[in-house]
């Protein structure tokens, strides 16, 4: 039986939950942590967070799941999905450090593939955390709002690739990689678009699963605790699309 320690944001609902108990299923000791317990938009609720697991964990963890994050088109998209993201990860790495076999790994998305707005994603590179959120207002009062997701997702999978690579990570010994799913049947996914046959249509045509659409929710759990399992040695700094086939089939119609 693993008895590693995990800590898994966005665990009350959706991929979150799922990989939670995914992990807990193997024997693994999980420290779940959703919106109730630390707000990952703003700064005390990131701060909040670390102290928590660090009083949980006594100071060592073996794998990190960063899945907390949100679709609106606001502010709050972009401080959650990529700040409070880099927070998570950077700010729990020095406990990820203690493990003798430690992994991390982020939730991207396959929609960062499909269209992002460049402004955005530079003010998040430049950590300008003021400056990205007022590309987003900038986007919304425009009628872009629906970039915004898929922008945050894009900054996230630039950043973690070369951060994957760094002395405090890899040189470290830490894995870090990311998960990007495509359309998945979570609650929030039906809540946003998918019971809405117009909306649905429209996502289904952009984002092609030949496997499915929506897709299971059980192997994106499955392939996430694998990321940060024991048993992944020697990958760090990949985005691994699990999305039935998508991004391989928009990959195809543009001849690449």
């Amino acid at each position: 039986m693993d008895k590693r320690t995990y800590v898994v944001t966005g665990a009350g609902s959706g991929i979150g939950a799922a990989t939670a108990d995914h992990l807990a299923s193997t024997g693994a000791r999980v420290i779940r942590s959703d919106v109730h317990d630390a707000d990952l938009t703003a700064q005390e609720g990131r701060e909040q967070l670390l102290s928590q697991v660090t009083a949980a964990s006594g100071g060592r963890i073996d794998g990190l799941v960063a899945v907390a994050g949100i679709g609106a088109p606001s502010a709050l998209t972009v401080r959650l999905n990529f700040f409070g993201t880099i927070a998570t990860l950077e700010g729990l790495r020095p406990l990820l450090a203690a493990s003798d076999r430690p992994r991390a790994v982020a939730v991207s998305s396959l929609s960062a593939i499909v269209a992002a707005d460049e402004d955005l994603v530079r003010a998040c590179l430049t950590m300008d955390e003021e400056a990205a959120a007022a590309a987003v207002t900038s986007l919304v009062e425009s009628g872009r709002g629906h970039i915004v997701y898929p922008s945050t997702k894009l900054a996230l999978n630039r950043w973690l690739r070369r951060a994957a690579l760094r002395p405090e990570w890899a040189g470290a010994g830490i894995p870090l990689n990311a998960v990007a799913p495509g359309v998945v049947d979570t609650a929030a996914a039906r809540r946003t678009f998918l019971d809405d046959p117009v909306t649905r249509e429209r996502v289904a045509a952009a984002m092609p699963q030949p496997l499915g659409f929506p897709g299971p929710v059980a192997p994106i759990a499955s392939l996430l605790a694998w990321t940060v399992s024991a048993d992944n040695a020697f990958m760090t700094g990949q985005i691994l699309y699990a999305d039935g086939g998508a991004e391989a089939t928009l990959l195809a119609a543009t001849g690449g």
